[in-house]
Order: structure tokens, then sequence, then C-alpha cells
């Protein structure tokens, strides 16, 4: 999300657009940077989600555009307050909407919610697991694998550099924008007046939420593509401890077989708590009741969190761009390196477990098998027609209005032009995907292409400490498993020969006359680049070797690769310009009926429990426990399907009819991970944790009929810190709201309290 307070460490900043999903951020400009800046700008920018294209297939003229599809991700400063009390039959006013917006809660990539008085959190498991997990984990535990619970108040561990947010307050601010740079007469004119009012904006709004626990932090987030702007004001949290999470073959059971797919088995849940600048919890006055009758088919939940950013407003020519590069390059790209990664996990388990590979593997899976989704979506001729017939209905719309004709009639047009002169540097695009990103590329060729630079500056006569900043540049890959590195370098090589073709330069500069392995070899065996040892030594001798292969092959790349940057930029740039257009046009037309794309801001989403049809069955509204160990017997041992040791045998307590995951329409995507779902009467009784396959699509068009979300249903949370976990005060806590320091003392409670 953009943050026009955050502080830049670089020269050249300025707003740019992220291709791959048309949001707004902070980037750097090429202009006078290092290499290792640029690089990261295209790890960022490199694969676009928006070439001219025809849907094609299916009975295209008959597919009408529906009235949800471009979504149900309602903002709060644009509350759908007739249109839920009108279709869901209870008084949706004002107060209801900020007893939800203030209730629920953003965490570091995901949301969350408040359900005592006493700063209890409850989010997802995942949401925590690579982040607030690793950072309180002692010496020779493995909180991952074997769970946590804090018995007492005093065990709840401090989690290092977390936060909680809570969105105090939400306002439109786009006219107060759109009056300080509609003047601008150039795109340098209008980023620099947009800096100042927003500026502006945060300093007056931030002023009058002063005081009280937490800090205040206003962020002003475009929305429809920049064609709005609303101001988001949070109070921050940041003593946040962990108090009980389960063990990762729970909150991950089915593992990366049962990702986006439905029905469910997992107990993805952990509980953090916030507290005071006292030490002591924190004190609430706005948390959900749990909802501990649950939900059955036909109930209506309300879904409050953060997704994450949709393409649902592009354009029909972007969305065929995507389904023909950037999506399709993303998908192959990713494949190639979680093949790598899993492969030397495999042979080498305690390793990659020591380098944290088994989080990353989880993390890009997950991205590697929601893109298999997305482009599968884009490849749908009906998905498609639908999305054609809605451009042609808003370009009806245009028409009809001389203004907004005169204006915008042009620009999807336009947009459709920038789609083809992108596609001319597709192959560029599949060649250096991806490059730069530490997790998944190879250590000597990155020290390679930042060596270019160094000899480039030496060339040219640079002062001694900047020479000095690039070689501790140089120094700070580190050194991976060498056969995952020489993976990771084989994977690149083979993507300039698949892209550029075997006669290009810089693919005959990579294999030198040899196969892929051979290049690889000799890169290893001859660049003193190879180890993070061999480069110090070399750096604090002589110097690196004129004709290191590794610089070589770096030399024959940055030409070609600097070309493609220049190029491919100005048309982001350009996009991104027409693309705030294209938003202000919708909204003149539809207003607040359309919601924005998911942008990382707050949302509220309603749904409908119900069954769907799939794989010529019908899936139930909601899974128990029985289907949990059914799963477990029925995969056996040493499976995604395992069971962690305290969940064997069955405790003879447990009710295995107790339901496990349900479902609902509710719109959700990435970044909804952790979000409560709450009834009409503001009870959570689920925490959303995954779509299935068929909602992947939700990227760009929301299908009820098809997609679902998929939360963990409060009563499978209840009945396992009740019975497995013995989690006493925490179970008493949600259910009387009262306060227990202590297990014992909850114990000598009993019952439910007052």
């Amino acid at each position: 999300m953009y943050d026009p307070l955050k502080p830049t460490d670089f020269p050249g900043t300025s707003l740019e657009l992220n291709a791959t999903n048309m949001t707004y951020r902070e980037t750097v400009s090429t202009k006078g940077c290092p290499l290792l800046l640029i690089l990261a700008l295209t790890a960022v920018l490199l694969l676009p989600t928006s070439v001219q294209g025809q849907p094609g297939g299916m009975g295209q003229d008959t597919i009408q555009a529906g009235r949800f599809d471009m979504g149900k991700m309602w903002t709060f400063e644009n509350a759908p307050m007739d249109y839920f009390t009108d279709t869901y039959g209870f008084d949706a006013d004002q107060d209801w909407f900020h007893g939800a917006r203030m209730a629920a809660l953003r965490i570091p990539g995901c949301s969350a919610a408040f359900v005592s008085p006493n700063g209890l959190v409850v989010t997802n498991h995942h949401c925590v697991r690579g982040s607030a997990l690793i950072r309180v984990t002692r010496e020779g535990e493995s909180i991952l694998d074997n769970g946590f619970y804090a018995s007492t108040l005093q065990d709840e561990r401090p989690i290092p550099n977390y936060y909680v947010d809570q969105l105090i307050a939400a306002e439109d601010v786009s006219d107060e924008v759109f009056a300080a740079t509609d003047s601008a007469e150039s795109d340098d004119e209008r980023q620099t007046l947009r800096r100042e009012v927003i500026s502006r904006i945060q300093e007056r709004i931030g002023g009058l939420h002063q005081g009280g626990e937490g800090t205040v932090r206003v962020e002003v987030t475009p929305l429809y593509n920049g064609g709005r702007y609303s101001a988001y004001t949070y109070r921050r949290y940041t003593d946040v401890r962990l108090v009980a999470a389960v063990e990762l073959k729970m909150g991950h059971f089915g593992g990366d077989g049962d990702n986006f797919t439905y029905p469910r088995y997992a107990l993805d849940f952990a509980f953090l708590r916030v507290y005071g600048s006292d030490g002591e919890p924190l004190e609430t006055d706005h948390y959900f009741s749990w909802g501990e009758e649950g939900v059955e088919e036909g109930d209506v939940v309300f879904v409050i969190g953060n997704p994450g950013s949709t393409n649902r407003l592009n354009t029909v020519a972007q969305l065929a761009f995507q389904r023909d590069y950037s999506v399709a390059l993303n998908k192959a790209f990713q494949g190639s390196r979680l093949a790598a990664m899993r492969s030397f996990y495999s042979a080498h388990p305690e390793e990659g477990e020591a380098m944290g590979l088994r989080t990353r593997i989880l993390s890009l899976s997950n991205s590697f098998k929601a893109n298999t989704g997305r482009l599968a979506a884009l490849k749908d001729p009906m998905i498609m027609a639908r999305k054609d017939a809605g451009e042609r209905l808003f370009l009806e719309a245009l028409a009809g209005d001389a203004d907004l004709q005169r204006r915008f009639g042009d620009v999807v047009s336009q947009v459709g032009a920038i789609q083809e002169q992108k596609a001319a540097v597709g192959a560029e695009l599949g060649a250096f995907a991806g490059l730069g990103r530490a997790t998944t590329e190879s250590s000597l060729l990155m020290r390679g292409l930042i060596a270019a630079d160094l000899a480039a500056a030496t060339r040219m006569g640079a002062p001694a400490d900047s020479l000095e900043a690039i070689e501790d540049r140089i120094l700070a890959f580190e050194d991976r498993p060498r056969e995952l590195e020489e993976a990771f370098l084989r994977e690149r090589i083979e993507d300039f020969a698949l892209y550029l073709g075997e006669d290009h330069p810089v693919t005959r500069a990579a294999l030198a006359g040899r196969s892929a392995e051979g290049a690889v070899e000799n890169l290893m065996s001859r660049s003193v680049l190879a180890s993070r040892e061999g480069t110090a030594r070399a750096l604090e001798g002589s110097g690196i070797p004129d004709g290191d292969p590794a610089v070589s092959l770096a030399q024959a790349i940055l030409p070609v690769y600097s070309t493609f940057i220049r190029t491919y930029n100005p048309l982001v740039a350009r996009e991104r310009a027409l693309a705030a257009e294209l938003g202000r046009a919708r909204y003149a037309i539809y207003g607040a009926d359309v919601p924005p794309d998911g942008s990382g801001s707050p949302r509220i989403t309603d749904g409908v429990v119900t069954p769907y049809e799939y794989n010529g069955t019908l899936a139930p509204v909601y899974t128990t426990f029985f289907g949990l160990y059914d799963h477990y017997h029925s995969y056996g041992s040493g499976t995604d399907w395992d069971l962690a040791e305290r969940w064997l045998p069955p405790h003879p307590d447990v009710d295995l009819t107790t339901p496990l995951n349900f479902i609902s329409t509710a719109d959700t995507y990435g970044g909804n991970s952790g979000s409560p779902a709450v009834t009409p009467e503001l009870k959570i009784v689920g925490l959303n944790f995954d779509r299935n396959i068929e909602g992947l699509s939700r990227d760009f068009i929301l299908l009820p009929e098809r997609g679902r979300n998929i939360m963990v249903d409060v009563r499978a949370i209840q009945e396992a810190m009740d019975k497995v976990y013995d989690a006493d005060r925490i179970v008493q806590e949600i259910l009387t709201h009262r306060l227990f320091r202590t297990e014992a003392e909850a114990d000598a409670v009993g019952g439910r309290g007052e």
C-alpha cells in the first residue's frame, strides 16, 4: 500500500505504478540509481498484469455482465447501508458499521479481530507462522511444529517488530486531492502536487486523533487505480504478544494439496494480545462477541479485512496481456524455482529447515497455485466474454455523456495500444522475470551484475567511498548451499535460452558453447564470485580479475536489460496515468455502486452460507472433525494429512460432529486471511483463511455461483482450545469477557461465570 509518509532512502523517488496490480507505491526511478536498486524495482515491476486481444469463444454476443462482476469489496467511507439493510433485513446503520470497523484489525500481511475487551486478538495460524512464531521461538524450541499456549498472562510472549492496526476513521478525500492536482501541466508536477496535498491531509486528519494508546497513522490510499482517494486513520499498537498457536500440522492440515480447495479440514487459528503503555492488556470498547452457536446454511455473514490487489477494473486488452504474458510468465517462473527449492529440501531437509526454506516453499507454492487458477480464469471464454460485455456497457455509458466522452472516450483504446507496445518486449519480460529477488536468484549472478557496476564506476573514476559502497553490496549476498545455488543459476540460464533464443547475445554469453549444466559448472568453478569468501579475498587483494566469467556474463546482460527498462518503464508510467483516468470515468458513471479493486485497504463484504456443485457432487456448507480424522486415516502419517501428536488418538471428550470449516459467497481475496466473519449481530462465527479453486477467478471477476471463501468455524476453535489444548483461561475470556491471569484462576471459576 502506498504510504506517502514513508521516508525513502534513495534519490529519484517517484510515485510509480505496480504493474502487477495497478496500485501505487513508492518506487525508485532508474535515472542515476545503482544497479541493485534497478533490480529491486524490476522485481516488483517486471511482470505487468495488464496485448490487445479478443475474448473469443462461446456465445460472446449472448453473455451479459452481472451486477456484481466488479465485486462486493465495499469501503467503510462509502458504506452500503441501504443495500445491506434491504438485502438482509436488519438495520445496517452508521453505528453498525462503526462497531464492525473498530473491532476488525490489520496485522502484517493479514487481518484479525478483537474478541474480548482485554486486547485479545484472533487471526489465522498462517498469518503468524512466518513472522511472529519464528521471532518468539527460543533456543531448543520448535513452536512451528509443537504449537504454543501461554497458560498464564505472564507467559504471553512479546513479538519483536510487530504491530496491530485499528481503523479509527475513514474519509473520502478525492475532491481535496484533485483540486490540488488537476491544474498540473505535467506528470512530474502532478506527482509533486499530490505529495504536497497528501501531506497536508495527513497532518490535518492526524491532528484530530492524537492522544490515547498507540500511535496515529494516516494513510491516503488511491482507489479505482487513482480515480479516487481515501484517507484511512489507524491507531497502531506495537506491544503485541503471542497467546496461543496450534501446530503447523493442524494449521496447515492438507498442505499444498488442499490449498485453494474445499472441503477443507484446517484448524488455521492463533491468538495474540495487545498491551497498553502500562504493560497491562489493552482495554478496548470494541470487540466481537463469540458466536458459539455458529452458522447454518442460508445464514448471512460479513467478512471484514484488507483484501489485496485485484484486477477487476482492468480493460479487456489488459486482461489479454495478463493471459498471454504476465500471469503466464509469472507462473512459469514460480514453478521452476519452486521445483528447485522442493528438490533441495527433499534431499536435505535439515539444512533446508535451518535456512528457513520450508516457509519460503509454502509461500511460493501458494503464489504458484494462485497463478495457476488466475491463468485458467483468463483462458475461460465465458469470463472473458463477460468482461468484454461489461466493458461495452461502460463505453456505451461514456458515449451517452458528452462531457465524459470528450474527456475519457479514447482512454480504453489508448490502454490497448500500450499493451501492444509492452508485448513487443515480451521476450525480455520472460528472460528477466524476478531478476534480483534474493530468495530465488543466483548469488553468483547478482554479485556479477554488481561487480560489473563496480568495474564501470572504477573506469569512470568514482570516489573511494562510492566504490566501497558498491563492494559492500556485492558482499551483501550470502552463500546458499551449492546444490540450490546451481539450480537457481541453471534456471536463469535456461530462461535466457527459452525467451531470448539460442542465438541471442545474452544466451551465447551465458552458455559459451556449453549446455546449461556445463555453463553452470564453468561459472561455479572459474568465477571468484562463486562464494562470498572468494569475493571478499578478491576485493581485499588485487580486485575481481578482468575476464571473470560471471562479470563477462553480466556485461552481456546489462545493455539488454537497460534497454528493456528504458522501453518498459515509460509504458508503465503512461498506463498508470490512463488507469487513473479510467477510474475517474467509472466513478463518474457508477459511483460507489461499483466498489474499487482490492488495494490492501479496509473493506467489508457480504455473503451467504450456501453449498455449491463441484466435481460432479455437492460441497457441504461445513466440514467436521470426523472428516479431519477420516483424511488422516485415508492418507496416512507422514503426509500433508498427518496429525499432531496431541490429536492422536482423538481426545475422548472432543465432539467430532463439531463444524470445523465452512463456506460462504463472501468476496474475499489474498490479504483477507484472518478476517473475522460476523453475523448481523456482530458476533464472530469464523476466520477467513482461503478460497476454493473456483474462486481464483476473483482477481478479475466475482462469480458467486462458483467461488466460495473458506473459514475456520469458531465452534472448532472453542472445542480445540477447551478439550485438546486445555486453554481454559482463553475459552473463559472469549465467553465471559473477563481477564484470567492464570489457568488455575479460570479453572476455579468453572462454567461460564456471570
